[in-house]
């Protein structure tokens, strides 16, 4: 069959169920941003999407600086994915090519910091960042984020794989310095597992709402912190918030889209090495 599987009805019936079970909360989602609370607490709820979407968007950006939000949230998740797939893969070839004493404890004491909560260094980083000027600031957020354990561990452990030391030693021959190694040879072989990192990094950066509240000011918001202007009131209308939350979900998307082929390449690519 040329070296290509075909899928039984059962499994198309099985990929279909999973994309509409998928794509369901993004449906309603849209359903509910575009009716009244009134709307959907009818006996027999809307199932279909209306143009009254794009007026509650309007009102949800007139309610919540959700524009600043949205810029905010671009420049904190482009500069934390840009320094975490930059300092990660750097970090991960080290860890995994280069041979330096302590090497081993080194990486053993970056992975245990995974095992530290979040909560329990809240104060102290936000006393450094206050001290250094940068509170109610954007790179209160970014500093923090810009290089991960899981991204030095994720990049290590593909590097170890992808990338063969004969290639190295063979650059190495050729007069190749270490960084010239990492540019030329790391970097291709592992650009795949860079989008996987990047999409991760992008998402958690873009959904991150418990350090951002505290580091930034409600004038100098993420998205994700602006949508709490959403929900005020006795009774908060639901389609506005939801209205608000698709409007901010777009970049988010966006991503996915540009990165979705490269994801799918690179898991598809360790699945066949592994």
């Amino acid at each position: 069959m040329n070296g290509v599987l075909k899928g039984s009805w059962v499994t198309y019936t099985l990929v279909t169920l999973i994309t509409l079970v998928s794509v369901f909360p993004l449906y309603y989602t849209i359903v509910m941003a575009s009716h009244t609370n009134a709307e959907m607490a009818a006996s027999t709820p809307p199932v279909l999407p209306t143009m009254s979407i794009f007026d509650n968007m309007k009102k949800a950006l007139e309610l919540a600086p959700l524009n600043q939000g949205l810029i905010n949230s671009l420049i904190v998740s482009g500069a934390i994915t840009a320094g975490t797939v930059a300092l990660c893969t750097l970090a991960g070839f080290a860890f995994a090519k280069l041979r330096f004493r302590g090497s081993n404890l080194l990486l053993a004491i970056c992975v245990a910091t995974m095992m530290v909560p979040l909560q329990m260094g809240v104060i102290p980083l936000y006393m450094l960042m206050a001290r250094l000027g940068l509170a109610g600031h954007l790179p209160a957020v970014i500093l923090p984020s810009l290089c991960t354990a899981f991204g030095v561990f994720f990049m290590r452990q593909y590097i170890s794989s992808a990338v063969p030391d004969e290639l190295i030693e063979a650059a190495y021959m050729d007069g190749a310095g270490p960084l010239r190694v990492f540019w030329s040879v790391v970097v291709p072989a592992t650009r795949p597992a860079m989008a996987v990192l990047g999409m991760l990094t992008f998402l958690t950066a873009w959904n991150d709402f418990f350090w951002p509240i505290i580091a930034l000011s409600t004038q100098n918001p993420t998205v994700q912190v602006s949508f709490q202007s959403l929900a005020t009131g006795y009774a908060p209308q639901q389609s506005i918030i939801m209205a608000g939350t698709l409007y901010g979900t777009v970049p988010v998307l966006v991503v996915f889209a540009l990165l979705g082929r490269q994801i799918v390449g690179g898991i598809m690519q360790g699945a066949v090495k592994g």
